[in-house]
């Protein structure tokens, strides 16, 4: 099920005898809402980052190392609705996650992930909000 607001962007990704480059967002892609700030995060195999969900911020999370599993859950108007996106370079995306959906990640690769957020606003903590684990919900099992 598709969470209203959010994109999952197929990505370029150039072969070079040196090195692929891929690409992560350009200012005329769908998805960019402008630009406040870029952070990696890593995310070790099995290790569950959850939940969290920013009110004003647009996060676009692209994963250029590993494997992550996202998992959005929207709770807007009432109903309630999961979202899985499984990124890794095999499979070259953008998720696009809008402003007060919540998201959760957990990495899949053995050798550990990366994560690149490329947000529309600096990290400010009053701007977010916080759940524990077991508030929503999700099976994290790995499987």
């Amino acid at each position: 099920m598709m969470i209203n607001g959010a994109l999952v962007t197929p990505l370029l990704m150039i072969k070079t005898p040196g090195g692929d480059v891929m690409h992560a967002m350009k200012q005329s892609d769908s998805g960019y809402v402008g630009f406040g700030e870029a952070y990696f995060s890593e995310v070790l195999y099995g290790a569950v980052k959850a939940w969290k969900r920013h009110r004003e911020m647009t996060l676009n999370l692209v994963v250029p190392a590993g494997k992550v599993r996202f998992v959005l859950y929207d709770d807007r108007e009432g109903r309630q609705s999961f979202q899985e996106v499984v990124l890794s370079p095999s499979d070259y995306c953008r998720l696009t996650v809008p402003p007060m959906v919540w998201v959760g990640f957990q990495g899949l690769s053995r050798e550990g992930s990366m994560v690149l957020n490329i947000a529309n606003l600096e990290h400010d903590p009053q701007e977010v909000d916080r759940q524990e684990i077991n508030k929503i919900d999700y099976n994290w099992e790995t499987t």
